[in-house]
C-alpha cells in the first residue's frame, strides 16, 4: 500500500510561475516514489497544477472537497477519487485520517489554516505525522519570522518550532519523508 501526503496549496497560481512549477515538480516527484497525493480536491491554481502532474506521471490523487464548493464546478473531475464532504471540517478530518504526512505549498487563508491546524495537532499530540512546507521562492519567510516572534514572547515553546520541516526544494519533502521511515 502506497503512503500518501496530504498537500495544502492555493486554488489560486499565485503571481510567481515558481508557485505551479514546484508544485508539477513536487507532483512528478510524488507519482515516481509512490506516494499518494491527498488535498483539497480542485483542478484550478497550485492545486490543479499538482494534481495534474501526478496524474500525469501515473499516480494516485485523492481530493477532498465540500458540495457548496464541488458545485461551484472548481472540483476536479478526473481524480482517482473524489471525496465530496457535507463541511470543510469533514474535509479537513479526512485528508488527515487518509494521510501519513502534511507539506504546504504557497497558499492563501486556507492553506495557512489547514498548516497551523497539522501543526496544533501534532503539537497537542493528536498525531505523530510530519509537518512540512516548500518554501518556494522564501515565500514563508516573513510567517516563519512570526513564529519565531512567537516564540521570542513566550506563546509558542522554542521545541514547538521543530514541528515544522522547512522544505526549500520538492526533492526535499521526499527526503524528509524517508528520514520517517518510508
Amino acid at each position: 500500500m502506497n503512503k500518501s501526503i496530504c498537500v495544502f496549496c492555493g486554488s489560486s497560481k499565485g503571481n510567481n510561475p515558481l508557485f505551479a512549477e514546484k508544485a508539477k515538480k513536487l507532483g512528478k516527484l510524488f507519482a515516481e516514489h509512490s506516494i499518494d497525493l491527498v488535498y483539497g480536491g480542485a483542478s484550478i491554481g497550485v492545486m490543479g497544477a499538482l494534481a495534474d502532474s501526478v496524474l500525469e506521471h501515473g499516480g494516485n490523487v485523492f481530493g477532498a472537497m465540500p458540495k457548496h464548493l464541488a458545485d461551484r464546478e472548481v472540483a476536479h473531475t478526473g481524480l482517482t477519487k473524489l471525496f465530496i464532504t457535507n463541511s470543510m471540517h469533514e474535509r479537513k478530518a479526512l485528508m488527515a485520517n487518509l494521510s501519513d504526512g502534511f507539506v504546504a505549498l504557497p497558499g492563501g487563508f486556507g492553506t495557512l489554516e489547514e498548516l497551523f491546524e497539522a501543526i496544533t495537532w501534532s503539537q497537542l499530540n493528536m498525531h505523530y505525522k510530519p509537518v512540512m512546507l516548500l518554501n518556494t521562492a522564501s515565500f514563508y519567510n516573513p510567517m516563519l519570522d512570526f513564529i519565531q516572534h512567537t516564540i521570542d514572547n513566550g506563546f509558542v515553546r522554542p521545541e514547538h518550532r521543530d514541528i515544522l520541516t522547512i522544505c526549500d526544494e520538492p526533492q526535499d519533502v521526499i527526503d524528509v519523508m524517508r528520514s520517517n521511515g518510508w
